[in-house]
């Protein structure tokens, strides 16, 4: 019975000595089949070389573009013309008529107002006028008074639970200006004109 314990000991270090074999094979299988079957590495791009000129050397300048050479019969055929009207004159030339200016009276444009032209102005840079009415816990009353009184207005969470009103957006900082004091009228005590930011 020692001897059979013996013989089943031997074969389990056979086997693990086998199994630590074929784990290597494997392993150098995986690492070097790769290396010897893979084809020529590619190549890389050609290195670029980057010249920075130094403080004393000449600045660079562009090749000028070339000229396209005239052509010469387009040259050559003015000139024939030219001849052929100086034989045609008579000998002795008449002073011709002075000939009277033509005016074209262009219609008259009407010029913009300065605050139209502004506003035009404003339209096209995209800038846009408010006013802060204020930071309010409550906004029923501030919102129905602007709304009875037809100014656009927009509203802002801030921190505290209050919410930052404003009137407008306004096309220029007349039409702003004007709904400022209408806000006065109403009891406001508004804040200066600034544009829209964002």
């Amino acid at each position: 019975m020692a001897e059979r314990q013996q013989d089943i000991e031997t074969l389990k270090r056979r086997g693990r000595r086998r199994l630590v074999g074929a784990v290597a094979l494997v392993l150098a299988a995986v690492i070097v089949l790769p290396m010897v079957f893979d084809p020529e590495p590619r190549n890389s791009a050609p290195p670029v070389s980057v010249r920075i000129p130094g403080e004393n050397d000449t600045p660079f300048k562009p090749k000028p573009v070339p000229k396209q050479p005239e052509k010469k019969a387009e040259s050559a055929a003015p000139e024939k013309p030219a001849v052929e009207k100086k034989a045609e004159e008579p000998a002795v030339a008449a002073k011709p008529a002075p000939a009277k200016p033509t005016i074209i009276a262009k219609p008259a444009t009407p010029k913009p107002a300065p605050a139209e032209r502004a506003r035009a102005e404003a339209a096209l840079a995209g800038v846009e006028y408010v006013v802060q009415v204020g930071a309010f816990s409550n906004l029923e009353g501030v919102t129905a008074k602007l709304a009875a009184a037809k100014l656009p207005y927009y509203t802002e969470a801030v921190s505290g639970g209050l919410t930052r009103v404003r009137a407008g957006p306004f096309p220029s900082k007349d039409a702003a200006e004007r709904a400022r004091e209408r806000l006065k009228g109403l009891g406001f005590d508004p804040g200066s004109v600034t544009t829209k930011s964002g």
